[in-house]
């Protein structure tokens, strides 16, 4: 039986070994089981379910039996879909688990050096070593390689770290940030530093409309010390910041996908048994119209999400092919989620019905990991092989 039948019509799925999908049926059955019937009350709550980051390390899934059973690496495809698998049910849920196997394991694979693998990467796939990524602060985003103000300072064997990050999703749960700062040269640098050092303290941000699950903070670093040792030996300019960079953007994209998926089955399975005028609504002509368009939508951007797996597990990573697919993508999210939203009536924004919390969390998805007008400007300036950036 196909897993992804009512979404995947193309059969994309079909490219997974039979040890990958044998994982997603078990994250699936985790996820019905231990995700699915608590994310609407936590999200109405603006709360983290605490419990979740210890059930997540228990199956394992960053370091799957089932692949290594079958003598299989994670392929860039397999990764895509388990991010995917987690979105079509909540996007908070895999914004969560997205920093963990994707943006700390992302900055050590192409920040660190071989020794710091080695150290690290054992820590993070067993959770023991919780990690989130925090480049962004509060006046500096999509300009942030031109105006970091995070500074980091040498002091004999040890370095000063000062400055602020904004926006930093999950850091109350994590053992370590990635932390990416300036030296007074202009030498840009990063830190793997713990959450309990001294001068370090974080604070939720309160008052979101998306992605209320989860818990974005603003981390002040004030004459924080952390040992050379600490520093990713690799990162020594904003380039190699926009390797690491490159290979997020593409998590975010599988995570467009799979809102799509969730909201789509949802309203799905409320016009085919919603009444009205005496039939269901999904009878009729206009309903059908957006049934389609958005089908369409979710094939495309799987096929898209799927060739850029492929040529990243070939091992081609370019700004220009990434920042397509997030440009495209998410715009293509953001009319899904909103037909799905239109076909539910005024039941749309209720909860129970499964499309409200996707519509809203889209929003986010939208704009992190590089916004709309970002995203285009750098597959433009491929394209043109002009740039339009100020």
């Amino acid at each position: 039986m196909r897993l992804y039948s009512t979404t995947d019509p193309y059969d994309f799925e079909s490219r997974l070994t039979e040890a990958e999908r044998a994982v997603l049926v078990r994250l699936r059955t985790f996820l019905d089981r231990e995700v699915a019937p608590i994310v609407d009350d936590y999200w109405e709550r603006g709360e983290f379910p605490v419990h979740l980051p210890d059930l997540f390390a228990a199956e394992r899934f960053l370091d799957p039996a089932e692949l290594r059973e079958a003598g299989e690496d994670p392929s860039a495809l397999f990764i895509g879909f388990r991010v995917m698998e987690i979105a079509r049910v909540d996007a908070s849920v895999s914004t969560y688990f997205s920093g963990q196997a994707t943006m700390i394991i992302g900055a050590v694979l192409h920040g660190a050096d071989d020794a710091q693998i080695a150290e690290w990467m054992p820590r993070i796939d067993t959770y023991d070593l919780r990690g989130v990524f925090a480049i962004t602060e509060p006046d500096h985003g999509s300009d942030v390689a031109r105006g970091m103000r995070t500074t980091a300072r040498r002091d004999g064997g040890e370095w000063l770290l000062d400055g602020r990050k904004m926006w930093i999703g999950s850091a109350a749960y994590a053992t370590h940030v990635c932390v990416v700062a300036r030296e007074e040269s202009g030498a840009i640098r990063a830190f793997l530093v713990p959450t309990d050092a001294p001068g370090l303290t974080i604070e939720k941000i309160a008052g979101k409309a998306s992605l209320r699950i989860v818990d974005n903070a603003r981390i002040t670093l004030e004459g924080v010390r952390v040992p050379e040792s600490a520093r990713l030996q690799r990162v020594e300019r904003f380039a190699d910041v926009a390797r690491m960079l490159r290979h997020m953007r593409a998590s975010t994209v599988w995570q467009a996908v799979g809102v799509q998926m969730g909201a789509y089955e949802n309203a799905l399975r409320y016009v085919t048994t919603r009444e009205q005028f005496g039939r269901e609504i999904g009878r009729f002509q206009l309903v059908q119209e957006k049934i389609a368009r958005m089908l369409g939508n979710i094939t495309a951007s799987l096929g898209m999400a799927v060739r850029l797996a492929e040529l990243q597990q070939q091992g081609v990573y370019r700004d220009e092919d990434s920042a397509l697919a997030k440009y495209w993508v998410c715009a293509r999210l953001r009319e899904t989620v909103a037909l799905a939203r239109e076909v539910c009536g005024g039941n749309g924004i209720l909860l129970v019905t499964g499309v409200a919390r996707h519509f809203a969390d889209a929003e986010a998805i939208y704009t992190y990991e590089g916004t709309n007008e970002i995203s285009a400007l750098m597959a433009g300036r491929a394209a043109t092989g002009l740039s339009a950036f100020i």
